[in-house]
């Protein structure tokens, strides 16, 4: 042993450290732990013992020590360390999340993680541990619209309704435009994916004008009837309801 360090293994606590190395149970920092001071109650010195437990020459010392002054419950407790980091403030914390539910004073839609922690004075990543533990989330957005309709409350009654019981031999249709949609082409032919280099394109392209599409979901069957046309008057939508007309089967 080193200078210094100096016990004996009693009766008692060599049933104590065997019953933990034989215990399945056990965790393996205990059952090492008692190795040690077992090996060292045999009379082995530090260099067998590291060749037997496959610790270090500092390890087996601390724990030669930590049973001379504490016994076995010593080897059972790890010793105290103090935090690498100390914690948030709570009134920092609060300051934080009131500042992420305003908008930020800089122009920018949203907040970042650096533009908070620049301005709260912490790490981008104590921000991120905030906004997780508060569920926020600033880059995400929830579109909603308010109907002015005073009568908008029996139509959706009558709209959800013709979805959930529509009826009898009824053939329930969502139809919609999609009016002005830009036909885009890039300005040369880029190259296919193929194994290690993903698919090209130019960051560039050119209009071929706009066009109006026309579309009709079957929510029975999930088909669709489409249709492109160079206007979305009332005229074209009549053709394109005829068309619906014509190519849905009757029940």
């Amino acid at each position: 042993m080193r200078s210094g360090i100096s016990f004996t293994v009693c009766v008692g606590d060599r049933q104590r450290l065997q019953a933990i190395v034989a215990a399945p149970k056990s965790p393996q920092k205990h059952v090492w732990r008692a190795g040690i001071i077992l090996l060292s109650g045999e009379g082995l010195g530090t260099s067998a013992i590291m060749d037997r437990t496959g610790k270090s020459k500092t390890c087996v010392w601390r724990w030669q020590e930590r049973f001379m002054h504490a016994g076995v419950d010593g080897l059972l407790r790890d010793g105290s360390r103090p935090p690498g980091k100390a914690p948030v403030p709570p009134a920092r914390v609060a300051e934080i999340v009131r500042l992420t539910l305003e908008p930020p004073p800089h122009e920018a839609t949203h907040w970042t993680l650096r533009a908070m922690a620049k301005v709260a004075g912490v790490a981008a990543s104590t921000v991120q541990a905030i906004w997780k533990a508060h569920g926020l989330s600033p880059h995400r957005w929830r579109h909603f619209k308010l109907s002015n309709d005073p009568a908008f409350a029996e139509k959706l009654t009558d709209i959800v309704g013709l979805y959930v019981d529509p009826p009898a031999h009824a053939v329930v249709l969502s139809v919609d435009e999609k009016s002005q949609i830009q036909a885009l082409d890039r300005t040369q032919p880029g190259l296919p994916m193929k194994k290690g280099r993903a698919g090209t394109m130019t960051h560039d392209y050119k209009r071929h004008g706009t066009t109006t599409l026309f579309a009709a979901l079957n929510v029975l069957d999930g088909t669709v009837i489409g249709q492109n046309m160079q206007r979305h008057r009332h005229q074209e939508f009549i053709r394109f309801l005829n068309r619906v007309e014509r190519e849905v089967h009757r029940p």
